[in-house]
């Protein structure tokens, strides 16, 4: 896959693809972790994105698929066995077109659109060092999920639809150095387009209410989740980044506001 962490898509015993970031990928472990958190707490703010989970990858893999490696320069690095993440592909590869790029003309008819400003939202209050970055593939939606924050494709009747997912969260906290830079540039999708329906700062909601009242057990729930060999003696630091992230939720409305001072306004009818 293309990217600087040198992921790799993979089948997995579950019957499902995944996009995998290795544990030693040359980014650096800790976006592995902020995958893994990015991923708890979209979840709970119901934000399109793709499904997450664990990825065992052992030695009888890797002996059987010696294309699965890194490359550093013009050096080749074994993937070591064990844990990595892996985001979910959207169905069969052979059989699923999935783009990362739609034309001005085809955006409008992304069913989820909202979803880009509640990713802002998001992207805003942990510090995305990245922008933001999505996925779109076409699915049959049924009118009534046509509303739906995170529509699902279903069987039976339906419209034909572009779907919209967040992806690439390994930025978050500003990638490996678990700090919270502060651009108005940063985590804006670069086409205006899916902001056009922005007025004012209420276009934020409900997201910003979720973000400012977000629960400590999610963030609790999802710590756990993180295997002992991503955080091995970054325990301590990873703490005091998530009391930072806490302390961030009360500036999430004056982050969004700060965009308009960019050189070109990302809201145009605000």
């Amino acid at each position: 896959m293309r990217g600087g962490a040198q992921s790799h898509l993979v089948e997995a015993d579950d019957g499902h693809w995944y996009v995998v970031k290795f544990r030693n990928n040359p980014q650096h472990h800790r976006v592995l972790v902020n995958e893994l958190l990015a991923s708890a707490f979209l979840d709970y703010l119901k934000i399109a994105a793709p499904e997450t989970a664990l990825v065992e990858i052992g030695p009888a893999f890797l002996a059987a698929n010696p294309e699965v490696h890194i490359h550093l320069g013009t050096r080749r690095v074994e993937i070591e066995p064990g844990w990595h993440f892996g985001s979910r592909y959207p169905g069969d590869p052979a059989r699923t077109a999935v783009y990362d790029f739609l034309p001005d003309a085809l955006l409008p008819n992304v069913v989820n659109l909202d979803d880009f400003r509640a990713i802002l939202v998001f992207d805003k209050w942990v510090g995305n060092a990245d922008g933001r970055q999505s996925v779109f593939y076409r699915a049959l939606i049924r009118q009534e999920m046509a509303r739906q924050e995170t529509p699902r494709s279903e069987p039976g009747a339906g419209r034909a639809g572009f779907v919209a997912r967040m992806i690439d969260h390994g930025f978050a906290f500003n990638g490996p150095n678990w700090d919270f830079p502060e651009s108005p540039l940063q985590g804006l999708y670069a086409r205006r387009l899916v902001y056009d329906a922005v007025r004012s700062l209420d276009d934020f909601q409900p997201w910003l209410d979720q973000v400012r009242n977000f629960p400590e057990e999610v963030v609790d729930l999802a710590w756990k989740r993180i295997p002992p060999d991503w955080i091995a003696g970054d325990e301590d630091a990873l703490d005091q980044l998530l009391e930072r992230l806490f302390e961030r939720r009360k500036r999430i409305a004056k982050l969004i506001e700060d965009c308009r001072g960019t050189r070109v306004n990302p809201f145009p009818n605000w």
